[in-house]
């Protein structure tokens, strides 16, 4: 295989509400706890079990602000994106890492209806996608294995 892939789809609920940290040059970043949970029935008790996983979001600019303004904590969201590893150095001068979700596309998945608090009852089902130039998809002639 000639390259790589850093790419993550994930399908949770808001840990918590997005949390905004704003710049001076008009950049914003925002960041909130999303968990995902698998179940399964333990073959040796027969009782079912759910693990959660925690991930840390981060949303940029306008996309952030959009999530700050539609999303709130129990919300259901799809976040595509790819994994960040930060390190930095604590006060006690030991290293420590943090892994991150860098959102660059989202989807909220609560309808209408669903939606927890009164005054967001008119939230739309949003979809934001970055703006990326696009390339032309190529499709090979001739016959191929595929059955239909």
């Amino acid at each position: 295989m000639a390259g790589t892939l850093n790419k993550v789809m994930l399908i949770g609920n808001l840990g918590d509400e997005v949390k905004m940290h704003y710049f001076d040059d008009k950049n914003c970043v925002g960041r909130f706890p999303l968990a995902t949970s698998e179940t399964y029935t333990s073959k040796l008790t027969n009782e079912r079990i759910t693990n959660t996983e925690w991930h840390n979001i981060v949303v940029r600019n306008k996309a952030a602000e959009i999530c700050e303004k539609y999303l709130s904590k129990g919300d259901k969201v799809y976040i595509e994106g790819r994994i960040k590893t930060r390190k930095w150095t604590d006060d006690k001068g030991m290293d420590r890492y943090s892994t991150e979700i860098q959102c660059n596309e989202f989807t909220f998945l609560n309808t209408k209806n669903e939606s927890q608090q009164p005054q967001q009852s008119n939230t739309p089902n949003v979809v934001a996608k970055p703006q990326q130039s696009t390339e032309n998809s190529v499709v090979p002639d001739g016959d191929d294995d595929l059955p239909f």
